[in-house]
């Protein structure tokens, strides 16, 4: 007879730690994940691999030797490369030393907490959000507040009254994500002066998470806090090669931040990654030199995706959103559904495609769920026809 054996002791652990919570995303895809034929709409990629422009750019530094440690905010040709790329962005003059490459967005977040955070300060988050805001938050000590916010005539608005009177005088930073994930949500020019004009009277940092830029539906760019700060404000902003570039498994990222922390930034590179591999700077560069027209085609793989699925819920009576203008999601409440992730799984086992649930985005996201349709017409038609037997009835 087999003994079960007990759990092992691994004495006092980091409460912090300890205390995090997987996100309903992992959770739904776990249960999905090896499903034969399974639709994967659940994560925030695209079905494209990186072109291979990109790619044979860093297979041939890794030919030519380039394999070694180095800059840990990254090699000055690829820091002045994307300095060029955000000024002829936004039209804007950054200097360089204000840069640097991260291992992800993700990092150029954590970096950002563990700067200003200490334990008890507050950040504030406008939601629903990527869950792992939260997290980054809560890992080094700090409290997550939140506002949000809200679906109506068709669009999400944010209240701007609301989002100050949630200030206290705990609040170190204001977290802002526009385009957002998983709304679509794109805060205009002027709503950010006016938060970058209260984060200054009160000492206030501004975190802002401006990775979907690029995909935007209505006009150009999306609009960057860098457009109206000074160099020394405040201010993090944080962006991706994920995205634009059909970058994901890569893991590059950049922090553009006050020059005067760039030593700060470059010691806890050291300490937590030591830097990106040399080659992949090199992949970097060429995405970033001769990837304009990559950008204009997944813009436009976006926009006829989004029209895909939001012909098809609009149709759907139980259904109700909001046609975004930027980014690749679909977020959209069912009605009579109150738990997203069993809904998740439910759909999984009846539709098999997998969708994110919305309570995972926060206190405002139960009652929604995500859908990603940066993926071939093909896929996201197929998806929707199977969907349609379980959404798209009648209401109760």
């Amino acid at each position: 007879m087999m003994l079960m054996s007990a759990a092992p002791d691994f004495g006092s652990m980091n409460p912090l730690v300890e205390s995090l919570k997987e996100t309903g995303i992992v959770e739904v895809a776990q249960h999905g994940w090896d499903r034969q034929g399974l639709i994967p709409l659940w994560f925030g990629e695209g079905d494209l691999p990186t072109p291979s422009f990109i790619t044979e750019a860093a297979a041939d530094a890794m030919r030519r030797g380039e394999t070694f440690y180095t800059d840990q905010r990254g090699i000055l040709d690829l820091r002045k490369e994307i300095a060029a790329y955000m000024n002829r962005t936004f039209d804007i003059a950054l200097d360089t030393d204000r840069v640097s490459l991260t291992t992800g967005g993700m990092s150029s977040l954590a970096m950002a907490m563990q700067m200003i955070l200490a334990p008890g300060n507050e950040v504030l988050v406008v939601g629903p959000i990527w869950p792992n805001i939260y997290s980054t938050v809560e890992i080094n000590g700090g409290v997550s507040t939140h506002v949000s916010l809200s679906l109506r005539d068709d669009d999400w608005h944010l209240d701007m009254d609301a989002l100050f009177a949630a200030v206290t005088d705990k609040t170190k930073a204001i977290f802002v994500n526009s385009p957002g994930n998983p709304t679509g949500w794109m805060i205009e020019q002027e709503q950010q002066q006016q938060i970058l004009d209260f984060a200054r009277e009160r000492g206030i940092w501004i975190i802002a998470d401006e990775v979907y830029h690029q995909l935007v539906f209505d006009r150009d760019v999306a609009p960057s806090f860098l457009q109206i700060a000074e160099d020394d404000d405040r201010l993090f902003v944080i962006n991706s090669f994920s995205k634009s570039w059909m970058m994901t498994g890569w893991r590059l990222g950049w922090l553009t931040h006050p020059a005067a922390l760039g030593p700060t930034v470059a010691k806890l590179v050291q300490i937590v990654t030591s830097g990106v591999p040399q080659f992949l700077h090199r992949g970097a560069i060429a995405a970033m030199r001769d990837g304009d027209q990559v950008i204009a085609d997944l813009r436009a793989r976006c926009l006829k995706g989004r029209d895909i699925v939001f012909d098809r819920l609009d149709a759907w009576p139980r259904i109700s959103s909001a046609r975004p203008k930027a980014a690749f999601y679909a977020f959209f409440t069912v009605d009579g559904m109150d738990d997203s992730v069993d809904a998740c799984k439910q759909i999984i086992d009846t539709c098999n495609v997998g969708l994110a649930p919305g309570s995972a985005f926060g206190p405002s996201g139960e009652g929604y769920l995500r859908l990603c349709y940066a993926s071939a017409p093909e896929r996201l038609t197929a998806a929707m026809d199977a969907l349609e037997g379980m959404l798209g009835g009648p209401k109760a």
